[in-house]
């Protein structure tokens, strides 16, 4: 049976004929090529970032990368491995086990008898259990490896304390709007202007935590594209979509911000930037669900007993009203 052609009769997809077509996947032809190129991290990677300081100085030490989804993790390990001239070593902890891990630091001791050292990189690293991550010491601590792990769980709740006296915690920043805003103009620069009103765009990207993920935002569009004829899509027309595919509708655009002098790096130290955010994180969590402990720590990714005892050392949160 002959192809049914698409509306024109090109039978070309609406995005061929927009002019939209990727040659290759979105996401890779966004994935970032240098450092420079990350976008939402600017506090780790430019000026007195401690990455940046790292890289400038060439002298790498064992991370763990801790944010939310689509911060650019992965990306990051692998541009520091580039830009610090150390071998690239990718593991997953879901799909991995002991005898993957064997092999690595083999190879890695291999590689470090012929003047090459490694990174080795291990996505979802909270995922190995306590002894796995015992494992990694001795080799951390002789120089095999230079370990960079990714975890989207809070580290202080999900890696051993002597795993992390021997990294550095690194915290990655939800994309924001500017930055949701540069990946998206990114997109358009590799491929076309995406066919959206000016109000239609802002309500979009305030609609959902995209947290990078460009390829979920483009599913949306491709949708928004099958259901109407004309060349600009409206807010009507993406909330209706939303809707149907069962997402938040569209809230209210939001007035742009005043502009603010930018701020300057962070010179806390580091473990009292880490209680801030684990304290608006908990926070976040007990607004979301009304108080409700169990739930908050359900949403949190840890046990209630956990919960329990970082409110005792917060000494609440008075602001919440809690349950059990």
């Amino acid at each position: 049976m002959a192809k049914r052609p698409a509306a024109g009769g090109t039978g070309e997809s609406l995005f061929a004929a927009a002019g939209m077509e990727a040659a290759g996947p979105l996401a890779d032809r966004l994935r970032p090529q240098t450092l420079a190129d990350v976008i939402g991290q600017d506090h780790l990677l430019h000026g007195e970032g401690p990455l940046a300081r790292m890289v400038q100085a060439k002298k790498l030490s064992s991370l763990i990368l801790w944010g939310p989804p689509g911060t650019g993790k992965t990306s990051i390990a692998r541009l520091l491995a580039d830009a610090t001239d150390l071998e690239f070593a990718p593991l997953s902890a879901v799909f991995s086990g002991v005898a993957d891990l064997r092999k690595v630091f083999e190879a890695a001791r291999e590689r470090r008898a012929l003047g090459k050292r490694t990174l080795l990189f291990v996505d979802e690293i909270h995922r190995f259990n306590r002894a796995q991550q015992d494992g990694f010491l001795p080799y951390v601590e002789d120089g095999t490896v230079v370990l960079v792990g990714a975890t989207t769980e809070n580290p202080s709740f999900a890696l051993n304390s002597a795993l992390l006296s021997r990294a550095a915690v690194i915290v990655l920043h939800r994309l924001d709007d500017e930055a949701l805003e540069k990946l998206l103009s990114r997109a358009e620069a590799i491929e076309r202007p995406l066919p959206l009103t000016p109000e239609a765009r802002q309500a979009l990207l305030a609609a959902q935590p995209w947290r990078g993920n460009i390829r979920e935002l483009r599913n949306v569009l491709e949708q928004l594209a099958l259901r109407t004829d004309s060349p600009l899509i409206d807010p009507a027309q993406v909330d209706e979509v939303l809707r149907e595919a069962g997402l938040p509708a569209l809230a209210p655009v939001r007035a742009a911000p005043a502009a603010a002098t930018p701020a300057g790096p962070d010179l806390r130290p580091l473990a009292e930037q880490v209680a801030e955010l684990e304290r608006r994180a908990i926070a976040d969590a007990l607004a979301r669900t009304g108080g409700n402990r169990s739930a908050a720590a359900k949403l949190l990714g840890i046990s209630r007993a956990s919960l329990y005892d970082r409110l005792a050392a917060m000494e609440g949160l008075p602001e919440f009203q809690t349950t059990v």
